[in-house]
């Protein structure tokens, strides 16, 4: 068996949990030291969101979510705190907000020239820290030439939607987990983590799944058992 411990990941671009998730996985992964492979993939939070949204980040909120806007605002702010704590700068003045199918398709493109992680950081930079547009296809060429993709086969992709069965397979597997909620880890295929946990509990995890593959069965389903039982005791950090 491989020492590599593979972890999917199902987000979306303009979560803004699912970003500061990235950063404190991240940290987990470094702190854990061992070899891990990292997969994205597609989740809409909002699929119903137009490209170009007028409005404040706060006025998209209220409408979603039927709060009042100043509540909405207040949810923004606490969240922008969160993000700075892990080096993250959400300008939420700058935001424009957008429907993320046509960025999930672009990242499928940068999956198979093995930049997918480069992708997926350079549009959550885009989204959450840079006011810049990711649901328009010129916009999404651009960024994609940026991490060294082709803009003119990403730009087709985009204009045919080549990638959009790779999206809905994604969605569809999502639902089939019965992920409903963003970020959402599934590592070595088994054990699912939900939310932006802290370094400390995706290290542990990794460890503990390490150490899974060398226990004997009732070792296996005993520790399985912890596991859910720590899971479920923990609050779900979704948008």
């Amino acid at each position: 068996m491989s020492d590599t411990v593979k972890v999917d990941v199902w987000s979306d671009i303009a979560c803004p949990w699912c970003y500061i998730g990235k950063r404190k996985f991240e940290a987990g992964v470094s702190a854990f030291g061992g070899p891990v492979e990292v997969e994205y993939h597609s989740f809409e939070l909002s699929p119903d969101t137009p490209v170009d949204f007028e409005g404040t980040e706060a006025e998209f909120l209220s409408q979603h979510k039927g709060l009042p806007v100043q509540q909405a605002q207040q949810m923004i702010d606490q969240v922008a705190g969160i993000a700075a704590q892990v080096d993250l700068h959400y300008d939420y003045d700058a935001l424009r907000h957008t429907n993320t199918v046509k960025a999930h398709q672009v990242i499928h493109v940068a999956k198979q020239h093995g930049k997918q992680l480069e992708m997926v950081e350079r549009l959550f930079t885009a989204y959450f820290e840079r006011g810049e547009h990711v649901g328009q296809d010129e916009s999404l060429a651009d960024l994609a030439a940026e991490v060294g993709l082709d803009r003119d086969e990403v730009l087709a992709t985009l204009r045919d939607d080549a990638q959009l069965a790779a999206v809905r397979a994604d969605q569809a597997q999502a639902q089939a987990y019965g992920i409903n909620g963003v970020p959402f880890f599934v590592i070595d295929g088994k054990y699912g983590v939900s939310g932006a946990q802290d370094p400390a509990a995706f290290e542990q995890v990794l460890r503990q799944v390490v150490a899974l593959r060398e226990s004997t069965p009732a070792e296996m389903a005993e520790a399985a058992q912890r596991a859910e039982d720590d899971a479920a005791a923990d609050a779900e950090v979704t948008r």
